[in-house]
């Protein structure tokens, strides 16, 4: 079974479409959490009404759980790890879609590598969910030294199996970038990243605030390097300028 994890806070446009993505599945052995950060919007009546109208045998497979509190993304799919009963867990952002065979495939192609972690290309989304055209290619291993100097995981293209991986190594920490800080610590511990080099994601990217996501991006990458990993600064410096030069080309 695989359990997939969609934390959700104030998501009313999009949880919608990426619920009825799972729906879609054509592999159908899945339990979905819905880990809710105490939403203020309609997240959770909209989750509540879809609920209501699918057949008993899938709602089963439905859970929805809510914080106390607001806590932030990475406590919030903490949350669902701790629910989560399947060997496979693979994570959903409440607003980006999956193509209905991205579960078949990418399990496949775990079970075909004897892979511990994966992830897969995506597709950059406009608002409405439409492809863009701008996809991001994956490497067929990645390795920790390879993962300093790109960014390509999308949290919602990753896929892990249980069995072979410590799921203490998928506790996200409570940082900005909680979800890259993660794949390093995996990448570390020895687990590559198997790249599937087919689009099954489409990533929604929003415009208005690209000016400032630019900024807080640096502010987030020089922070895992000098903090979390405890780079040297030149070793910070190389990694950063390489990291620099790819995330400009993949805007474009």
């Amino acid at each position: 079974m695989v359990s997939i994890i969609i934390p959700v806070y104030n998501a009313e446009k999009y949880v919608k479409m990426a619920i009825a993505s799972v729906l879609a599945q054509t592999f159908t052995d899945w339990e979905l959490i819905l880990s809710d950060d105490c939403s203020t919007d309609r997240s959770l009546n909209i989750i509540e009404e879809l609920i209501e109208q699918i057949p008993v045998d899938t709602r089963k497979k439905i859970h929805v759980i809510r914080n106390d509190k607001n806590s932030g993304p990475a406590k919030t799919r903490n949350v669902g790890l701790a629910a989560a009963r399947g060997r496979y867990l693979a994570y959903l952002d409440a607003d980006d879609i999956w193509n209905q065979d991205k579960l078949a495939k990418q399990l496949a192609f775990m079970q075909e590598k004897e892979a511990a972690f994966s992830y897969t290309a995506y597709e950059f989304g406009d608002e409405t969910g439409k492809g863009t055209g701008s996809v991001v290619k994956v490497l067929p291993l990645l390795t920790y030294r390879k993962a300093l100097s790109r960014t390509i995981i999308s949290t919602s293209t990753a896929m892990f199996d249980l069995e072979r991986l410590d799921r203490d190594l998928l506790e996200m920490p409570c940082i900005s970038s909680e979800d890259t800080a993660t794949w390093w610590r995996i990448l570390r511990h020895g687990y590559p990243a198997h790249g599937m080099n087919e689009v099954m994601t489409v990533y929604r990217r929003y415009h208005g605030s690209l000016s400032a996501d630019k900024k807080e991006a640096i502010k987030r990458i020089w922070y895992l390097y000098r903090q979390r990993e405890h780079l040297s600064l030149i070793h910070s410096i190389a990694c950063f300028i390489s990291w620099a030069v790819r995330a400009t080309w993949r805007r474009l």
